[in-house]
């Protein structure tokens, strides 16, 4: 049984998230994301004006004056978000964990996927699947994802990305939408993420906090890796480490942004520093520039 004051907190959530959905990104992702083909509505006559192309042949030859076929483009989407779990993500020094962040990201665009009519799946997932919620409409589903992307507590430790993809292909026959939401402290994504965006239409969010990329002179300090249990000691008022920290950080940011590049995948760097708002209205707009709409 779930606490009231959580219940609550949820609903504040649902309701904050469904507002930014509505005045943040209004239009945009309606614009952006749209149906991958037409449906087919109805056969009528021919009026002045209507493509030839359009022509029903069999139905024009059986009454004797021409009818055309009328379509209609498919609107629902499939929207699926891959949450990661793990426990790097409990992490943050600013505004609130990584954790947190990435659980507000994930249902501000379920509310915009709902106000929109598509179906909202999610994976939670850390070394293994922590919970697997098949895409389904309406505002109780969309309560039920975002109450488990705050407050899954999961079972394991670590992130294995791979593992998450392979399960969205298995379950997800069809092409989806799919955000995945994490930090991406992983290895070996190249080959998983290539034959995922074939089928899916991929967007990579990446989730940080300023002391991913850089360490304040503190002195020295014991780090520990939350997602392997190693501890470290590390000099902080040594400017070279400070220096070395934060080019491996550079490095990894560039080896990331090289790859989503090379299997085609779009990414959105959101920080527990700066309001997400902007990035994802950018985003928006950087997909209806490149698709000239």
């Amino acid at each position: 049984m779930i606490p009231i004051e959580i219940l609550q907190k949820i609903r504040r959530i649902q309701i904050t998230t469904a507002k930014k959905a509505t005045d943040v990104f209004a239009g945009e992702y309606k614009s952006v994301f749209k149906g991958r083909g037409l449906e087919f509505v109805e056969v009528r006559e021919y009026l002045p004006g209507d493509e030839i192309r359009s022509i029903d042949w069999n139905v024009t030859a059986r009454m004797g004056r021409p009818f055309i076929k009328k379509f209609i483009e498919e609107r629902e989407l499939t929207i699926m978000f891959l949450l990661d779990a793990s426990r790097s993500n409990c992490f943050g020094t600013v505004n609130r964990l990584k954790r947190d962040l990435a659980a507000e990201v994930c249902a501000v665009l379920a509310a915009a996927a709902t106000k929109n009519n598509d179906r909202v799946g999610l994976i939670v997932f850390t070394d293994r699947i922590e919970l697997y919620l098949p895409p389904r409409k309406g505002t109780r589903h969309v309560f039920k994802v975002i109450r488990e992307a705050l407050y899954r507590e999961p079972e394991g430790t670590g992130t294995d990305i791979p593992l998450c993809l392979e399960h969205l292909n298995r379950f997800m026959t069809k092409s989806t939408i799919t955000f995945m939401i994490s930090d991406f402290y992983a290895a070996g994504l190249r080959k998983p993420l290539s034959i995922a965006s074939k089928r899916h239409d991929i967007v990579a969010v990446h989730v940080s906090d300023p002391r991913d990329a850089e360490m304040p002179d503190v002195g020295v300090v014991k780090l520990d890796d939350s997602e392997t249990g190693r501890s470290y000691l590390l000099d902080t008022s040594d400017p070279a480490v400070r220096k070395e920290y934060a080019a491996k950080a550079a490095e990894k940011a560039e080896q990331l942004k090289k790859l989503f590049y090379a299997v085609n995948i779009d990414k959105v760097s959101v920080s527990t520093a700066e309001p997400y708002e902007e990035a994802f209205i950018q985003f928006f707009q950087r997909r209806k520039m490149r698709r000239g709409r």
